[in-house]
C-alpha cells in the first residue's frame, strides 16, 4: 500500500510582496491550478505562482494544523521559515514529482 503524502506550502509572487499559505494532497496539481486559475481570486489578483517553501507529512490533520499555525504568524516569522531552507526564494516547483 502506497503512503499518501500531504503538503503544507507557501507561494509568493515575483516581487515577494505577497505570501499564500495552503495545504494539499497533490502539490503538482495544486500548483497548476495556481498558475492557471479558473476563477477570479487571490491567486489571479496577486499573481501568486512561485513555490518558495513546502513540507510534507503522512497525515492530513498535521498538514491542516501546520497551515493554520503558519497563517497566524507575522510576516517576519514566515520569511524566516522560507529563508531557513530557501534563502534566495527560488521557485521550488521543479522539486515536485
Amino acid at each position: 500500500m502506497e503512503t499518501k503524502i500531504f503538503y503544507t506550502y507557501i507561494l509568493s509572487n515575483k516581487g515577494h510582496t505577497v505570501l499564500y499559505i495552503g495545504f494539499t494532497g497533490n502539490l503538482k496539481q495544486r500548483l497548476k491550478k495556481h498558475i492557471n486559475p479558473s476563477s477570479k481570486g487571490f491567486t489571479l489578483k496577486y499573481n501568486v505562482t512561485k513555490l518558495v517553501w513546502f513540507e510534507t507529512t503522512q497525515y492530513v490533520n498535521n498538514a491542516i494544523q501546520r497551515e493554520k499555525q503558519i497563517k497566524k504568524w507575522n510576516r517576519e516569522w514566515k520569511e524566516n521559515l522560507i529563508n531557513d531552507k530557501n534563502p534566495d526564494w527560488n521557485d521550488l516547483s521543479w522539486m515536485i514529482e
